[in-house]
């Protein structure tokens, strides 16, 4: 078998930084399979299966195959949603071998000009940047108010992209104009007696395009019991970089949240988004080998919780009154607070809690939408096949509002009502927002 310069080094990046004894721990049981959905959705294929893929990463670690675009368009397809984690009787740390795998491809990869730009715009000059994030979504909220989206979309000029697209900028929410974005205060006292002092992860997208999920997390940590620090330094948790194979980049943003969070005085770190908080807490891996940081970084972890979880744990939804019109509701389950923060019972606790709902379970609410961070646009086809799926155990539980726990996952929900026409018979809302429509 002969390889390419590249692929020799690829190679050699493999054998040296991928854990060898994480891959033995793979035992080629196939409980991951049936959890796995693009080895669902491409008919069965063994290269498309957690299982698969780590047999790819061990055969490239001991020079048995050439890491060529095969191996690597495996990697690719993989939505990292991480459902094969829990069923895995050997407790294979999937994810973070994927992550490693494709920061090593990223490593020796050669892009297009086109692709640079793009890559270097999103990574480096947008979402490390929160001021740049504001000016960003800032135009996103001039183009919706100003009649610019109303001409776009009369002209047709919104045809001229693919459909999965035309449809996500048509489920897009409003977004708040940026002097009704208030910046947050410092501090944040409980209603009460406190029973906790929390730091709040405000996030990028969180805060500018989710403004008012946060605010409402805020309030509701208050009425919890908590007292809230934010801290100001705090930026980008790095998920969109850990998964793009722009490691260092993320290792970086880690090292900057740890020293914004240390002087909190917190008792928890607090995610109202999955994807943010399953990162966040992954920081302990990310940074297992830091020396400076190691330490630090699993302090950090330990104190993470999402807003549920905290919530049910200081008795919220047990001192508060939660009440709203008749609706009929179904949970989809966010993929990193299910299978990374191990966090499933809680929002459906609070759900339970509130009066004049019905909360119907849907089939395979665990199963993953198909958003998977920036996967719905790079891998449209696949996403929209998972999402398709997804939508159609959602209809089957004849539900008028489906609840989610990460915007990412919001999204690709109101993307997929739109798809299937129900806007006026369906809503997708984060749980914070309609919690927080309970308690008003």
């Amino acid at each position: 078998m002969e390889m390419t310069a590249r692929e020799q080094a690829i190679q050699a990046d493999f054998a040296k930084r991928m854990d060898e004894t994480e891959l033995l721990n793979c035992m080629q049981c196939g409980f991951c399979l049936p959890h796995c959905p693009t080895y669902l959705e491409t008919g069965y294929q063994e290269a498309h299966s957690p299982r698969g893929r780590i047999a790819l990463m061990k055969a490239v670690h001991d020079g048995l195959i050439a890491p060529d675009e095969e191996v690597k368009r495996s990697l690719d397809l993989c939505l990292g949603c991480r459902a094969c984690e829990p069923v895995c009787p050997a407790g294979v740390n999937y994810g973070h071998m994927l992550e490693e795998a494709r920061d090593i491809f990223e490593d020796h990869s050669t892009h297009s000009a086109g692709v640079k730009t793009v890559r270097k715009t999103v990574f480096e000059g947008l979402f490390p940047h929160q001021n740049r994030m504001e000016k960003a979504m800032s135009l996103v909220g001039f183009y919706q108010r100003s009649g610019l989206q109303h001409i776009t979309r009369k002209i047709g000029f919104m045809k001229l992209f693919p459909e999965s697209m035309q449809a996500m900028e048509r489920a897009m929410p409003n977004v708040l104009p940026q002097k009704e974005r208030k910046a947050h205060k410092r501090v944040y006292e409980a209603e009460q007696a406190p029973v906790a002092t929390v730091a709040f992860f405000k996030g990028c997208l969180m805060d500018t395009m989710f403004y008012e999920t946060n605010k409402n997390t805020i309030m509701l940590l208050q009425k919890a019991g908590c007292r809230i620090v934010v801290p100001d330094s705090q930026g980008c948790c790095g998920a969109l970089h850990g998964h793009s194979g722009e490691k260092a980049k993320a290792q970086e943003m880690a090292r900057k949240n740890i020293d914004a969070f240390e002087d909190s005085g917190a008792d928890f770190i607090i995610s109202n988004a999955g994807g943010c908080g399953a990162f966040l807490q992954d920081y302990s891996h990310l940074l297992s080998k830091d020396r400076d940081y190691a330490e630090r970084a699993a302090d950090f972890t330990a104190k993470m919780k999402d807003i549920s979880q905290i919530l049910v744990e200081v008795g919220f939804h047990e001192r508060v009154p939660l009440k709203l019109a008749s609706k009929r509701i179904t949970y989809q389950d966010s993929c990193h607070l299910r299978n990374v923060m191990k966090t499933a019972s809680a929002p459906r606790q609070l759900l339970q809690a509130i009066e004049g709902v019905e909360v119907i379970e849907m089939e395979k609410a665990d199963s993953c939408c198909g958003s998977a961070g920036i996967y719905n646009i790079i891998e449209s086809e696949m996403s929209m096949q998972i999402l398709d799926r997804k939508m159609e155990h959602t209809k089957a539980t004849d539900a008028t509002t489906v609840v989610t726990a990460n915007p990412g996952c919001l999204l690709q929900m109101k993307l997929g009502i739109e798809r299937e026409g129900l806007q006026q018979k369906m809503e997708a809302v984060h749980i914070v927002d309609l919690l927080a429509e309970a308690v008003q």
